[in-house]
């Protein structure tokens, strides 16, 4: 058996060394485009940014060591340019020589990746404006900056990517500028939790242009002007665009293998395509999300290696299949890390399903051990039936540890109030008795036994401010003067059943804290004395947060608090 395989790095290498694990006979050829087999494509940005200062690091292999081990023939600088399923081949150019050459192949796997979008506007391709996907494009950038030593850098485009590189080339000490059309970066998050990604941005000193469009580029003064619809240009010494990818799935089309959504290719659980013995895998498929059933796009290395075992498998005559993924990544920004999985909730609405959540902002261990630090958590589920539908959660330490646990709790199919039941390791420097995933469990458990009613960020503006409700902020004093919010009268959580006399049975009442703990404590004591009471999901420290992000991406003065 001859297997032809197009492209390397996680899936078509994953897939080479899989298949040869399993068969010992097969032939395997290997067709990569760039001139490395396998390397580590995010760690590029870190490289850039000196964190990562050997380049041999970056590759996982070559060539050499690879045939060594595993006698798989990788030919690197060799571009296939078409497919010829009628005849099993595959016309490839070798970039050094020019040769061209048809391959035979008994089995095909396409692993080509997702190229960067390139957007049609003028000035795309001057000198000083990069892409980044390849190590060859990390070497350009890297030798640009040590030629021309450019002091600021303009990043279009707010992703995994634009942030990893706003980070390093911020800590090498140049202005950084991110342009971003929507106004939040890092959409897998919802805009309220991306908020605490803006912060630790603009703390570290990165400019942030947010719901602005780039309509071109310019060369000016030895530099870049970036053109923005409506807006005056930015200028800087160079410009990366990092607006995010595409499935690279133009072989595919052309050959007639069937393409699913932006152009991707459709493969079903053994990732076989519409073409008998073509498999294919990586960031240029089509699969599914395994939280909402829907086709969906997920560029990603760990689904891409998966899906690479589970081809390679196939191929060898086993029976392997791929369920799915739902997205988990994380990202380190600055100081802080943050992370997702599953469906966030403004994609979960779109899809019709009845959401419900609860934001906590718990420590990261125990809070009498020194260097705790809060972190901030949002844990969607649906209603009625407690199925977990995703999380997001942001701040320092333990935040990896917890998006695991959440990640794997969703896999396993366990409803939100079950996160109680996990049993998890706790010691003082690492966690609390009540580790925030349980913590997330038992506030969840809560609103299913109807101990606890919410109400959000989002419910402010609705709030009738016309005496017809009670609107009550249990912080102390001293917290309460720092700011509040309108309408809101401060009685402490500590003398709230001293003032009961004060508030109207008769009335809702609407209750804010710092985090949501006391609050939730004063909704119980009011509720225990007969009132109807409703806890602030998030706390104001959530409120604050959110709120002034907000009026620095409206470039407004007002924030909506009264201080």
């Amino acid at each position: 058996m001859k297997v032809v395989i197009v492209g390397g790095v996680a899936g078509g290498a994953t897939a080479a060394a899989r298949i040869r694990r399993l068969n010992e006979e097969a032939e395997v050829v290997v067709f990569e485009r760039s001139g490395y087999i396998s390397y580590a494509n995010c760690g590029l940005p870190y490289y850039i940014g000196d964190v990562i200062t050997d380049s041999e690091e970056l590759t996982l292999q070559t060539p050499e060591s690879f045939f060594s081990r595993f006698h798989v023939d990788m030919k690197v600088r060799h571009e296939v340019l078409s497919i010829h399923p009628e005849r099993k081949t595959v016309s490839v150019r070798n970039l050094e020589t020019g040769e061209e050459f048809e391959e035979h192949y008994d089995k095909l796997l396409l692993s080509p990746g997702a190229r960067p979008v390139q957007p049609e506007i003028p000035g795309v391709g001057l000198e000083n404006l990069f892409t980044l996907r390849t190590v060859e494009d990390t070497m350009r950038i890297k030798a640009y900056i040590e030629t021309h030593q450019p002091k600021s850098v303009v990043l279009a485009g707010g992703g995994f990517i634009g942030l990893e590189l706003a980070e390093n080339l911020r800590e090498s000490g140049m202005d950084v500028t991110i342009v971003q059309r929507a106004k939040q970066l890092m959409n897998p998050f919802d805009p309220d939790m991306a908020s605490f990604i803006h912060s630790e941005m603009r703390r570290h000193g990165v400019t942030l242009a947010l719901g602005h469009t780039v309509e071109g580029f310019v060369e000016k003064e030895g530099g870049i002007d970036v053109l923005l619809k409506g807006e005056d240009p930015i200028h800087a010494d160079m410009g990366i665009l990092a607006i995010g990818v595409a499935p690279d799935a133009k072989l595919a089309g052309e050959a007639g293998i069937k393409l699913g959504i932006k152009g991707s290719i459709v493969v079903n659980e053994r990732m076989e395509t519409s073409i008998p013995d073509i498999y294919a895998v990586g960031d240029a498929v089509q699969i599914k999300n395994a939280v909402s059933g829907e086709e969906d796009l997920i560029s990603l290395a760990g689904p891409a290696n998966k899906q690479g075992r589970i081809a390679a498998d196939n191929i060898c005559g086993g029976n392997s299949s791929y369920s799915g993924a739902q997205g988990s990544s994380v990202i380190k920004v600055f100081d802080m890390t943050a992370a997702t999985t599953g469906l966030n909730e403004k994609r979960a609405k779109k899809l019709g399903i009845d959401t419900d959540k609860v934001i906590l902002s718990p420590m990261s261990h125990a809070g009498y051990y020194p260097g705790g630090k809060v972190m901030t958590m949002k844990v969607l589920f649906e209603k009625e039936t407690n199925r977990l539908l995703g999380a997001q959660v942001v701040g320092y330490e333990g935040v990896d540890k917890r998006i695991d646990v959440l990640a794997t709790a969703i896999h396993a199919g366990m409803k939100a109030t079950d996160l109680k039941e996990l049993d998890l390791a706790y010691a003082p420097p690492y966690s609390s008795a009540k580790d925030p995933v349980n913590m997330a469990g038992y506030m969840i458990e809560n609103i299913e036994n109807r101990y606890l009613k919410q109400w959000f960020l989002e419910d402010i503006e609705k709030l009738p401010r016309d005496g017809s409700v009670t609107l009550l902020d249990v912080r102390t004093e001293g917290e309460y003067a720092g700011g509040h919010l309108e309408g809101f009268r401060n009685i402490p959580v500590d003398v709230l059943r001293e003032h009961l006399d004060e508030i109207e049975k008769r009335k809702p009442v609407y209750v804010i804290c710092q985090s949501g703990l006391r609050s939730y404590v004063a909704a119980r004591i009011l509720t225990g004395n007969g009132y109807d009471a409703y806890n602030f999901s998030g706390g104001f420290r959530f409120y604050e947060a959110v709120m002034q992000d907000r009026c620095l991406v409206e470039k407004a003065s007002a924030c909506g608090m009264d201080r």
